[in-house]
């Protein structure tokens, strides 16, 4: 089975029709490379009926979904794989209510799902912004009466956002990290995880920025009601309205999983044909994930 390559679903069911074809299309990826035994570590053994692999070692049997995002998924494979096709291939949010109506699964079902499609969002960090990088700050929901600038003790919800753009100003890569307040300490992280030490940083005035310059080239500017700072507050725009645009209240314990699936769209939407193989691979990577860690949360 070759890797999938296109962004439109009726050729997408046609070519993985039911549930056997997803388990097989796991099985060639999970194993491409070679089997070793979960249990034992052993290398030799043989695919059983079912997509499933036999170690001659230790006997263990394990199956496609194990030790992949995709274990225990109750409500089918293929179901799964469409959620996964139309979350990263959608350019509007997707809320667990529209997703489980779609595709008959509970609403609670569906955003436990959905939520371990964003953990497989996560960034690497492996590849820092390290070209022309803008950065500022900015809050989820709206302005606050009587509340202006960065006021620390806003009940909004905080975030930071870093953007690579090319020398002509098109935008190559967004990082965005939900903050508790403004200070130095809390922007700090977004540095460290993100932003190389060889970028040119340009920033507002603001001073908790003063500190890192130790250690970062940072420019500060004025923003000027963000003249001076165009691509970036496009995309502080366009995160904003995509957030709206779900229907069920984000919780701050939760925001960041969604700036994730944000990030990632963005910085792939230059290869939207393969973003959905992209992603079955991290699942497949990504160890599994329990109910408890993910922590069920409607505030």
């Amino acid at each position: 089975m070759e890797q999938f390559r296109d962004k439109n679903i009726l050729n997408f069911v046609k070519e993985l029709p039911n549930d056997d074809a997803c388990k097989a299309y796991l099985a060639k990826y999970k194993w491409q490379d070679g089997f070793k035994c979960s249990k034992c570590q052993g290398t030799k053994g043989c695919m059983k009926k079912g997509y499933k692999y036999h170690c001659y070692s230790c006997n263990h049997v394990e199956s496609a979904t194990a030790n992949t995002l995709f274990h225990k998924v109750k409500f089918g494979l293929q179901k799964a794989f469409c959620m996964v096709f139309e979350m990263t291939t959608s350019s509007k949010s997707l809320s667990s209510v529209q997703l489980g109506q779609r595709y008959g699964v509970s609403q609670t079902s569906t955003w436990f799902f959905m939520q371990k499609i964003r953990k497989a969002m996560e960034s690497s960090k492996k590849y820092p912004l390290s070209e022309l990088v803008h950065i500022d700050e900015f809050t989820i929901g709206g302005k606050e009466d009587g509340k202006q600038g960065r006021s620390y003790d806003s009940k909004k919800k905080k975030a930071i956002i870093a953007v690579e753009l090319t020398d002509k100003h098109r935008v190559k890569r967004v990082y965005i990290k939900s903050i508790d307040d403004y200070s130095a300490k809390s922007i700090t992280p977004i540095f460290e995880e993100h932003i190389s030490t060889s970028a040119r940083i340009f920033t507002d005035k603001w001073r908790g920025y003063e500190p890192l310059k130790a250690t970062y080239d940072i420019t500060q500017i004025k923003s000027d009601n963000g003249k001076n700072f165009k691509k970036l507050h496009i995309i502080i725009h366009q995160v904003k309205s995509w957030l709206r645009t779900i229907p069920t209240h984000v919780s701050k314990e939760h925001i960041q999983k969604y700036f994730d699936e944000f990030c990632y769209r963005i910085n792939r939407s230059q290869s939207k044909q393969t973003i959905w193989h992209n992603s079955i691979i991290r699942m497949i990577k990504s160890e599994p994930i329990t109910w408890e860690k993910i922590k069920w949360k409607l505030n």
